[in-house]
């Protein structure tokens, strides 16, 4: 039976996403910015967050990556499994994680954006998570720091399964 060793509250979430997206707001005032969601997990953050950032020209998108599977340590083989459909050339793009680990997907994701001719890139994760972290990647905006442990809940999964909890918890298997 797994587990579940509660790491962030519904309040919290709450309070760093309010500030995130209040600093978000005053860093793209005036501009357009195009969010794109990371399928599967960053979709339950991205809507909480949409609704709060006060910009006018807002635009949305997904991209879904895979590399973990139903295992928690990363395969570190990214598949890229849905790909943008809006035209980013010449935009200012906010890459919306659930949570960024090794920074692998990441990294690959980036790139594969960068391709389109976008005028930046920037990085919003709802968790920054350092523990095994392998590349030297920039999150901008991160509602919170975690150093360790597999995360559940709030789009977070393991196995597709978790991702309703309403709270961030450690999952022991």
């Amino acid at each position: 039976m797994p587990e579940f060793i509660p790491v962030i509250g519904k309040d919290e979430i709450q309070r760093q996403l309010s500030r995130t997206a209040k600093a978000i707001s005053t860093d793209y005032k005036g501009r357009e910015l195009v969010l794109i969601g990371v399928l599967k997990g960053a979709f339950l953050f991205l809507a909480d967050l949409v609704r709060q950032i006060n910009l006018e020209n807002i635009k949305i998108d997904f991209i879904q990556a895979s590399s973990y599977g139903a295992d928690t340590i990363s395969s570190e083989k990214i598949v890229l499994k849905k790909d943008i459909d809006i035209d980013i050339r010449g935009k200012d793009v906010l890459l919306v994680e659930d949570i960024v680990d090794t920074g692998l997907t990441l990294t690959h994701l980036i790139r594969h954006l960068q391709n389109f001719g976008p005028k930046s890139v920037k990085v919003c994760a709802m968790v920054d998570k350092s523990e095994r972290r392998e590349t030297a990647i920039t999150v901008d905006y991160a509602c919170v720091a975690v150093q360790e442990g597999f995360l559940v809940g709030y789009g977070l999964d393991y196995a597709e399964d978790y991702r309703n909890l309403p709270e961030i918890y450690h999952l022991k298997l």
